[in-house]
């Protein structure tokens, strides 16, 4: 028996030693087929905030304000309008996150349009959208997009070499989630 700690079993799986070489086969061929989406540069930042949240985002994006200036910004609703004050730059704007602006990112994120999402939501209130909060995280992860959800999170982010570099990032194969029978 081998020990295991690949990607595909399990952490400290045990499989016998006949199955490496159809692990490693595997592996190959998946490399093979990966797919990639490419970011430039320039990324499309998504930015929302929750009501109690929303001045931290902005002091942060003051803060980061050169950094920001590089890439192209969407936000929801209010988050938006007080972003393109405080930048003095514009933002597209897209619906407040409860009448849809959440959902709005979302489809962006699943259409290839935003590259990476920052969220400064409240884990001390619920929202009445909460439903809508945890799509848009799903369709994050989902489609592999970097997102913060808190100022040490996105400060990490911004000060990556990667953050102002081209980067191509794997996407995740759903194709035998989605050509499955149901």
């Amino acid at each position: 028996m081998i020990i295991c700690t690949c990607q595909w079993v399990g952490e400290y799986d045990r499989i016998p030693q006949d199955a490496v070489f159809l692990l490693a086969y595997r592996k190959e061929q998946t490399n093979k087929m990966q797919q990639t989406r490419k970011m430039s540069g320039r990324k499309r930042i998504a930015l929302v905030a929750h009501d109690n949240k929303k001045k931290d985002l902005i002091d942060w994006a003051e803060y980061n304000k050169t950094a920001l200036l590089r890439h192209e910004l969407v936000a929801t609703g209010t988050t938006g309008k007080m972003l393109e004050e405080k930048l003095d730059r514009p933002v597209k704007r897209l619906l407040s996150g409860p009448l849809g602006g959440d959902q709005q990112i979302g489809a962006m994120i699943a259409e290839d349009k935003i590259d990476i999402l920052i969220f400064f939501w409240d884990p001390m209130e619920a929202q009445p959208h909460d439903p809508d909060i945890k799509a848009l995280l799903r369709v994050a992860v989902t489609w592999n997009i970097p997102f913060a959800c808190d100022r040490s999170t996105a400060d990490f982010m911004l000060t990556s070499k990667l953050f102002h570099e081209a980067y191509e990032a794997i996407i995740p194969d759903y194709s035998e989630y989605v050509s499955r029978k149901v």
